[in-house]
């Protein structure tokens, strides 16, 4: 009798995880998420979030979401970075506490073929990046950085203002 207990719990216990992992790897390749060689998804909320935007929008998501992996992986080492959702959009922010600020990115309400990277408004991030990359970005308030779908992303450019994002802390207690 104690043993069924027990593996009913153990099956309670691990049949939540299995479902989650099933659900996510069917999002993802419904997604066509998996064909296009992007890392992972830890989050299946993060998963639904990309699985449901425009086809014609995902790949330049997916893009920017490879970018910022890349660029924490970088500055942060391997684990350094976590996704997440906030305000319902995609979020990545280092894992160790007081190192940087989150970005988030999204698509733009009202413009199908646009998309943003969102930062920290009460952050000088946007300030420094008009002051660096005047005519590498379009700037949307104290906020974002917004790309239009197709074109190419500014990548040596963005990359810096990601590695300052993801660093912000950091770098300010230094000084």
């Amino acid at each position: 009798m104690g043993f069924c207990i027990l593996a009913s719990v153990a099956i309670a216990v691990i049949r939540p995880r299995v479902f989650a992992a099933t659900r996510l790897q069917s999002l993802a390749k419904a997604a066509g998420l998996t064909a296009m060689g992007n890392r992972a998804f830890s989050d299946p909320a993060v998963a639904e979030v990309f699985a449901a935007y425009p086809p014609a929008l995902r790949p330049s998501l997916l893009a920017l979401r490879a970018l910022i992996f890349e660029t924490a992986e970088e500055q942060l080492g391997k684990g350094g970075l976590i996704e997440t959702l906030k305000w319902a959009q995609p979020a990545y922010l280092p894992a160790k506490a007081r190192t940087g600020t989150t970005v988030r990115i999204d698509a733009v309400k009202g413009d199908p073929d646009r998309y943003a990277a969102y930062f920290h408004c009460q952050t000088t991030l946007i300030d420094r990046f008009r002051d660096l990359y005047p005519d590498e970005f379009t700037f949307e308030g104290n906020r974002a950085l917004l790309f239009q779908r197709g074109e190419k992303l500014p990548k040596p450019a963005l990359k810096h203002c990601l590695a300052l994002a993801l660093t912000y802390h950091a770098r300010s207690s230094r000084l």
